[in-house]
């Protein structure tokens, strides 16, 4: 076991041109998804967060569904949709960093929506106050919620970040964890875990709890920040 971790250590200083092509496909894959949902979740988080209207509990009881909805699900729905029986066959996503983003964006924006509107839930009434003293329109209202979010939004955006990073079922129904072109580091701790290939899985590993690691100790100090 000492002699794994400590050849695990090594390919990582050696800059393995594999494991530099696997973080550089998770990188790709972890990035994009997670600025995307980002991008789709924080506008409509806020809207539910600070609105109240009829249907508003179906749609958050949907969203609640949605976070919880199986990785695995969600990368059989896009396995039908793109495979070669697929309504979408002839756009040739299958097995690719393009279909892996987009089945993670459905994944993690449904948790960005949730993070952001449980938070401005509570904040939303002394913004409203403010804003009504203030004689700001709804365009001007909304901006100072986002003002008033902003730590809540890198939070969320790190919490979004790990889920992607993390993610493991629907990315390797997906992409096929290929090597050199869609294989990221939880399908290749796996896949060569499996093979009997423990220094590149140890390594993998070890960046993976580094990563989230780093990631949960920034969330921890904006959590403080925001309970102040």
């Amino acid at each position: 076991m000492k002699t794994s971790i400590m050849k695990a250590i090594a390919l990582i200083l050696s800059a393995d041109a594999e494991l530099l092509d696997i973080l550089g496909v998770t990188a790709e894959m972890s990035l994009q998804s997670s600025v995307i949902a980002l991008l789709i979740g924080v506008p409509i988080g806020i809207w539910l967060g600070a609105s109240r209207f009829y249907g508003r509990s179906a749609l958050l009881v949907a969203n609640r569904t949605l976070m919880g909805m199986p990785p695995v699900v969600c990368g059989l729905i896009f396995y039908m949709l793109f495979s070669g029986v697929g309504p979408f066959r002839h756009l040739k996503l299958l097995f690719s960093v393009k279909i892996m983003i987009m089945a993670q964006v459905v994944l993690i924006t449904p948790i960005v929506v949730g993070s952001m509107e449980g938070y401005v839930d509570k904040v939303a009434p002394q913004v409203r106050e403010t804003a009504k003293g203030l004689g700001l329109g709804r365009v001007k209202t909304f901006f100072l919620l986002v003002n008033e979010c902003v730590y809540q939004i890198i939070s969320t955006y790190l919490l979004a970040f790990a889920r992607s990073i993390a993610e493991v079922g629907a990315v390797s129904m997906v992409g096929g964890a290929i090597s050199w072109k869609t294989n990221v580091m939880t399908t290749a701790i796996m896949q060569y875990t499996n093979r009997g290939n423990f220094t590149l899985g140890i390594a993998l590993g070890i960046i993976l709890l580094t990563i989230s690691l780093v990631v949960n100790i920034v969330i921890s100090l904006l959590q403080r920040r925001l309970s102040r």
